[in-house]
């Protein structure tokens, strides 16, 4: 841990203290205030107005239950989350995950992350997540769609277009939104498409949403090798984890010319040298929802799958953490280095643990932060929002086109921001004081609210 500024540190003990237990959200709030010494420094306004105590305390949290029936007839009941955590410069915006490891914690992380990743991108969006310890695997589809009408039962009082648009997440994707959207249509006697982002296309999504987040985070890394006279073209990746961010993530980079070697899931991890066939890939983890180890068997060849240990072990110059929260950590980092990796970008959130960042900062590699790197998808959110409130619809081309410019901007912002602060191509500081200051500012404008 490095050593916070001393009008900080108090402001971090008082997460602490508050917050017993959530582990993710102190992580989260260490990470930004490690780069904030700068800050305080150029702005004492920041002080006077108690902004930072009033970034890292939640403007709502809401906790419920939500009871629904399996297929065998017996009542099964799980507890939602939404934390609506700032919404200085637009509503609350950011996706709900579905998953047993869910908790209030997790999800003020993701918040608290949600509000800066989404300052970053220029949209007016404010920051929040969502979500429950219900775990779709295994479940019927009768039963995710009674789950959902029973989330959303309670969750439609606290949203709409212009106060919280929720999306997908870990276990939300489009069958869910389905569920959701029907049943807060129902509720409300409105059909208001900008109330849900990650709807299906023919009821009013947008092209490339499923695709943004995977996309994104390649057409950052571009930018990245760009910046040091480079392309992707004849890179070795390897991509952690084989939803739907790791899935795009490893078809656009393809199409730019690198080669995804390796990808993951909870189970373990395969290793394909002749590079990852997408079609066999996408038709096990979407279509049949099977497992990576499928792969191995189906591919067949000099496929390797490796049950359990790292993904991280094997040789790349570019690594790509898709899967979840600290997943790399720093005997993975060394790893990393030791083979010889370049670049490293957070497609997941917060997926490299404050040690596996100290380890490849130290090894000189380049390390691209989750909040500026996944952006795509809630950038693509906000374009689909756009789209709901024009009564519009656009071409996969011109959305990807506007995809590929906001993670430009992206880019150049992080390291613009971090030139003026005086910490040349620094992606962490870039891309926390860029975040931390746009909010902050929309904050001092608007009042103690």
């Amino acid at each position: 841990m490095l050593a916070l500024d001393p009008a900080l540190q108090p402001v971090y003990d008082e997460v602490v203290s508050r917050n017993p237990g959530d582990t993710e959200f102190h992580q989260a709030v260490l990470e930004v205030f490690e780069s904030l010494a700068p800050v305080v420094a150029k702005h004492p306004e920041y002080a006077d107005a108690a902004i930072m105590q009033r970034l890292v305390e939640p403007e709502r949290q809401l906790i419920f239950r939500v009871p629904w029936v399996d297929d065998a007839g017996c009542v099964q009941l799980n507890r939602g989350f939404r934390v609506q955590f700032n919404s200085a410069l637009g509503p609350f915006k950011g996706g709900l995950r579905f998953h047993p490891s869910v908790n209030v914690g997790i999800i003020k992380f993701l918040g608290f992350e949600q509000t800066f990743k989404n300052a970053l991108t220029g949209m007016p969006i404010g920051g929040g997540k969502g979500g429950a310890d219900f775990d779709p695997k295994g479940k019927s589809d009768a039963e995710v769609m009674r789950f959902c009408q029973s989330y959303m039962t309670e969750l439609h009082r606290h949203i709409g277009e212009h106060t919280d648009v929720p999306a997908g997440d870990i276990g939300v994707g489009g069958r869910e939104i389905g569920y959701l959207f029907g049943q807060y249509k129902r509720l409300t006697n409105r059909y208001e498409s900008g109330v849900l982002t990650g709807k299906g296309i023919g009821w009013g999504g947008s092209l490339v949403r499923r695709e943004a987040t995977g996309y994104g985070a390649v057409f950052f890394v571009d930018e990245m090798l760009r910046r040091h006279g480079q392309s992707l073209e004849g890179k070795r990746v390897v991509v952690s984890g084989s939803g739907n961010v790791a899935l795009y993530a490893i078809e656009k980079a393809h199409q730019l010319g690198a080669t995804v070697v390796a990808c993951s899931d909870s189970g373990g991890y395969v290793v394909d040298a002749r590079g990852i066939d997408l079609e066999l890939l996408t038709d096990i983890k979407t279509v049949r929802r099977g497992r990576i180890s499928q792969y191995a068997d189906e591919r067949g060849g000099a496929v390797s799958y490796v049950a359990g240990g790292s993904i991280w072990d094997v040789p790349c110059y570019i690594a790509l953490p898709c899967a979840t929260q600290n997943e790399l950590d720093d005997r993975g980092a060394r790893a990393l280095a030791s083979n010889g990796a370049q670049v490293v970008a957070e497609g997941a959130n917060m997926p490299t643990t404050p040690a596996g960042v100290r380890v490849l900062r130290e090894a000189g590699i380049l390390f691209a932060p989750g909040k500026a790197v996944n952006a795509g998808g809630v950038a693509t959110s906000a374009l689909e929002m756009q789209q709901n409130a024009s009564r519009d619809s656009w071409s996969f081309e011109h959305t990807e086109q506007r995809l590929a410019e906001i993670m430009r901007q992206i880019h150049d912002r992080c390291l613009e921001t971090a030139e003026e602060y005086g910490v040349p191509d620094d992606y962490v500081a870039g891309a926390n004081i860029a975040g931390v200051t746009q909010v902050a500012d929309a904050m001092l404008a608007l009042g103690v609210v």
